[in-house]
């Protein structure tokens, strides 16, 4: 009467488990990471920009990890780093590659 658990059905359970992990967790942060360095890799010359502070700011310059950004409310200058871009409001065409 006092059978032991089938050792078969733990192991499953705990692939289940680390299974069910992956697929709300890890790959999700995958994706959205994937997304966010895209995102920095196309910020061009004149893109319109929203910092994750709020600020709307326009580019000047770009370089590795930072840009040269003017403010939209003052005009002012100022640089930036590539983290601290939210979105880009900047709509570009994207031409098919022959």
């Amino acid at each position: 009467m006092g059978e032991g658990s089938n050792p078969i059905v733990l192991v499953v359970y705990l692939v289940f488990i680390v299974v069910l992990m992956y697929f709300m967790f890890i790959r999700p942060n995958k994706k959205k990471k994937k997304e966010e360095e895209k995102l920095r890799n196309s910020i061009q010359v004149g893109d319109e920009l929203l910092t994750i502070g709020g600020f709307y700011v326009k580019v000047i310059s770009v370089k590795d990890d930072t840009l040269i950004v003017e403010s939209k409310l003052d005009h002012s200058k100022n640089e930036i780093a590539n983290w601290a871009i939210q979105k880009n409001l900047t709509v570009h065409d994207e031409t098919p590659e022959k």
